[in-house]
């Protein structure tokens, strides 16, 4: 198995279309055997699915993630676990336990507009806005 988590500094990065780095976690046996850190070389929304299944990813955790990204995992048969926050390690352990907290309607989370009634701008977040925030 190998999971991804959007990644800053140690921590899981809150938005998954802007993100520039994923740690990659090998897991054998419940275990981790290998970590990674792999740039997302700016390829944004659309792509990043199938920078991750070009890499072997089947799992990823991360925060905030709109609907078609959702879809695009999705159709990659990438398993998402997103409305996660806190230290990257630890949420991977915590998923190897089954103890992992996340929203499974977890929507995009732009955390860095400062308002909370916006458009998503020149980004997309699926339908072009993201939705009831």
């Amino acid at each position: 198995m190998k999971i991804a988590v959007t990644y800053e500094n140690g921590q899981i990065f809150q938005h998954f279309g802007h993100t520039e780095m994923f740690k990659v976690y090998e897991v054998e046996d419940g275990q981790i055997k290998n970590t990674d850190l792999v740039s997302a070389l700016g390829s944004g929304h659309g792509a990043l699915a199938g920078f991750l299944t070009a890499n072997g990813v089947d799992t990823l955790i991360c925060g905030g993630i709109g609907g078609g990204a959702q879809m695009a995992l999705a159709q990659a048969g990438i398993k998402l676990y997103g409305g996660v926050s806190g230290d990257a390690d630890n949420a991977v352990n915590a998923f190897i336990n089954g103890t992992l907290g996340y929203d499974p309607d977890v929507k995009c989370n732009h955390h860095d507009h400062g308002d909370s009634g916006h458009s998503c701008g020149s980004h997309s977040c699926g339908s072009g806005n993201c939705g009831n925030h």
